[in-house]
């Protein structure tokens, strides 16, 4: 099966505006997790943007980029603007990668695009073990609450998404990064944000809601998203 990775990013995000475009050793963010991407070594690797800004840096670092509007209200939204510019054929898979985990496990791409190549789901994610407690109180952490525990190499039904704390067994953090058939990505967009995806400010509610099963995956590592200028710092050193 044919894989496509689509990294979204936009320059306008609210706790950290300009963050994909903020150093590391001298290389953005944004082009970090494209060459992460690219070393996973499954598909083609395209960041899609509302900002020239990002197109022109990733582009500069070797990699490869496309404009898309500025009215997308999620992620998703805007990477099918993005196939469809596109226009690759033979694609059955898209990976969607967070345009704010430089650090993100390459092996963990490879595993998830496996997974989904093995099983052929609808949609599949990744989540690790929580190790601190105060990662479950956190509301920026996002956690996902499985039917069954994830043993190492298992493809888990996920039962729902939440932001608030629980004491609900088989509960794991979430890893921002999706993997879609062709053919779910297509159907997910033309739904409307459902009331549980508005009020939780999760976009992965929408599919539960409307039936899209989503299956669970356990990652190697947690990566750090960089949401706040205490991630960024926090990112700095480890990287």
């Amino acid at each position: 099966m044919k894989t496509l990775t689509i990294i979204p990013s936009r320059l306008a995000a609210s706790r950290l505006p300009g963050k994909p475009l903020l150093k590391i050793k001298g290389l953005s963010i944004i082009s970090h997790v494209f060459r992460r991407a690219q070393e996973a070594n499954i598909g083609e690797v395209v960041v899609a943007t509302e900002d020239q800004e990002i197109v022109d840096d990733v582009i500069k670092n070797g990699g490869r980029a496309i404009l898309t509007s500025k009215a997308h209200k999620t992620g998703t939204d805007r990477i099918f603007e993005a196939l469809q510019k596109l226009d690759i054929k033979d694609v059955e898979l898209i990976m969607n990668l967070q345009g704010d985990e430089p650090a993100i496990d390459i092996g963990d791409i490879i595993k998830l695009n496996n997974k989904m190549v093995e099983t052929r789901s609808d949609m599949g994610t990744l989540a690790c073990k929580i190790k601190n407690l105060k990662d479950l109180k956190n509301e920026n952490i996002v956690k996902v609450i499985t039917k069954k525990s994830i043993e190492e190499d298992q493809f888990c039904e996920a039962k729902t998404f939440l932001r608030t704390s629980t004491n609900s067994k088989n509960i794991y953090k979430h890893i921002g990064i999706y993997c879609y058939s062709i053919k779910t990505l297509g159907r997910f967009v033309k739904l409307q944000q459902s009331k549980d995806e508005i009020e939780k400010r999760l976009e992965q509610l929408r599919a539960l809601d409307n039936n899209i099963m989503i299956k669970v995956a356990l990652a190697k590592s947690s990566p750090i998203g960089v949401d706040t200028e205490e991630d960024y710092l926090a990112i700095k050193k480890i990287m």
